[in-house]
């Protein structure tokens, strides 16, 4: 890990030098991911998922908020990509295993169009932001890192639905512009 932010960083910001104005819009903002990657690339936002367990009550290397969300917990991880195969993101969340399938009835599905489609109404609040190296998910974008990530909770009717740790792919410089705002020093 190269660096970390907590709520409070979420909150004012970050300096355009350490993460541009686009891409804080992507990390920071409280709108869906998935939507925003389909607008940037004009494409569907697909899911593959790599496997979906249940983990109990387990922390499961889980952010510390993980004990918001009741037990015994399903973990469900995927990759985002666009309709013609491009990795995008890669995400795990993490749910009330007695609960998962009233809110994600096609697994197939990314959760903002499982979500969208019950009308369910949604507060996502950031807990965190993450900067650093995987060996494992340059691999898997088939891009260098470092990598941008975050988590968050999202919140119905007042509690903890599902908590989601998503890192994006340095791929979406081509459509956000450098991760950096180069600035001068006259």
């Amino acid at each position: 890990m190269l660096w970390q932010g907590d709520e409070t960083v979420v909150k004012r910001g970050l300096p355009h030098d350490q993460l541009s104005p686009a891409w804080q819009i992507l990390m920071l903002g409280d709108g869906s991911p998935t939507r925003h990657l389909q607008l940037l690339t004009r494409e569907p936002t697909e899911v593959d998922v790599i496997e979906m367990s249940l983990v109990g009550m387990a922390d499961d290397g889980a952010p510390d908020v993980i004990s918001y969300v009741p037990g015994p917990r399903l973990r469900r991880q995927v990759w985002l990509r666009t309709a013609s195969g491009q990795r995008l993101a890669y995400a795990t969340s993490w749910w009330e295993a007695s609960h998962v399938d009233e809110y994600l009835k096609n697994r197939s599905l990314p959760i903002w169009a499982s979500l969208a489609n019950l009308r369910t109404e949604l507060y996502r609040d950031i807990q965190g932001i993450y900067y650093g190296w995987s060996p494992p998910l340059e691999a898997a974008f088939g891009q260098k890192g470092p990598f941008w990530g975050r988590h968050y909770l999202f919140w119905h009717h007042g509690k903890p639905l599902t908590l989601i740790y998503e890192v994006f792919s340095p791929y979406l410089m081509r459509y956000l512009g450098p991760m950096r705002s180069e600035t001068s020093h006259r």
